[in-house]
This record gives C-alpha cells, structure tokens and sequence, in this order.
C-alpha cells in the first residue's frame, strides 16, 4: 500500500462541517490525502461575488490554491425553484440575512410557494466544483438533481434544504434518506463522482 507520506494532497475548500462530512465520504475512493481548511491555520477573507455557481467555487478554490500552493477544490451549490424564476440559486445560503437559519429560509420560501400546483413546483439541486491546479488550470464539475419543493418540511436527516425538496424516483424527500443513499444521488455526489473519476485518470 502506498504511503500516506507520499499521497499527493487534496484541499477542499469549505469550513461548512456538514458539506465537509459529506464530501469526505464521497471521496474515500481517491488515492489522495485530503487536505481540510481546519489543516491550514489563517487564510484570506474569501467574497463570493460571483454570478454563478461556477465563478463562485472558482473564486473559493483560486484563493485556498494561490495560499496554499495545493491542487484545490471547491464547490458552490444551491437550490434552483422554476416558480421563483431560479430563486433563491447562488444566493441560497444567504438570501434571508447572515443570520437566518435554515428553518427559517425553509419556511420563507414555503410561504412563496403557498398554493402553488405540485406541477408548478419542480426544482433543483445545482451543484458545481471548480479544481483548480498548481499551474492554475481549472476544470469545472457540474451535478443536478430534480425534484419538486414540498408543502411542508420532512425527514430529519440531511441540511438545508432538504426537508423541503421531494424526489420523485425515491418517494422522499432528501432530508428523509439515509447518510448513504444521499451521498450516492445528490448534486454534491454526482459533481464530486466525475472529479473522482478526473483525477483517477489524471495524473495532476
């Protein structure tokens, strides 16, 4: 087996303890030693200000990589409702206040949502991953999962969002699968699924 000393590093750029959980587990397949922001002490301030998903996560990679000189990666996700015109999209963690949680972003969105057809309320879940490596080449990652937005929240499992967003082929919402289940069908796991098989194929 190879050494842990000689495994080439990976850095995942977010401090959020649940996205973290999760990708740690949907990566257990590279040969890489992942790197977390808690392994690298102060870095910059990082401002997403970008109109995408994908600048976004390239924003957030490109800062950790410049620092840190290591093969980064980073993500930028959110939930796209068609009723709502793609809303809230790159603004979902942030759309109700720095201080809102997501209980309350939940309902804030149920209560727009209220009388709106179960055919009027498909959604998704976008996510992408930006790579950027030490030369500063990027490559872009991109997952959906389709669904609808509930009524009413459900399940206890999960984060965000997902006691609202119903899957039709799995007759539950996100928030009501199990750790495992999730982590092979969301948007997270099918972006971070091709980097995995990128970097099984790539020697970077």
């Amino acid at each position: 087996m190879e050494s842990e000393m000689l495994k080439k590093k990976l850095l995942l750029a977010t401090k959020n303890k649940h996205k973290l959980e999760e990708l740690l587990y949907i990566l257990k397949p590279i040969n890489r030693e992942i790197i977390t922001c808690h392994n690298i002490g102060d870095y910059p301030d990082i401002e997403e200000t970008g109109t995408t998903f994908e600048e976004n996560a390239w924003i957030k990679a490109k800062v950790l990589a410049d620092f840190t000189g290591l093969l980064t990666v980073a993500d930028d996700s959110g939930l796209e409702i068609d009723f709502l015109e793609g809303w809230p999209g790159i603004a979902s963690a942030r759309f109700a206040g720095p201080q809102a949680g997501f209980v309350e972003k939940n309902l804030t969105i149920l209560n727009l949502m209220e009388g709106v057809p179960k055919e009027a309320r498909t959604a998704r879940f976008v996510c992408v991953a930006a790579l950027v490596r030490r030369d500063c080449r990027t490559e872009f990652f991109k997952g959906i999962c389709d669904g609808f937005i509930t009524s009413s929240p459900s399940g206890i499992y999960g984060f965000g969002y997902d006691p609202i967003f119903y899957i039709p082929s799995l007759k539950a919402t996100m928030a009501e699968l199990s750790f495992e289940v999730k982590n092979q069908i969301s948007h997270r796991a099918l972006a971070f699924k091709k980097l995995t098989s990128f970097l099984s194929q790539n020697d970077i």
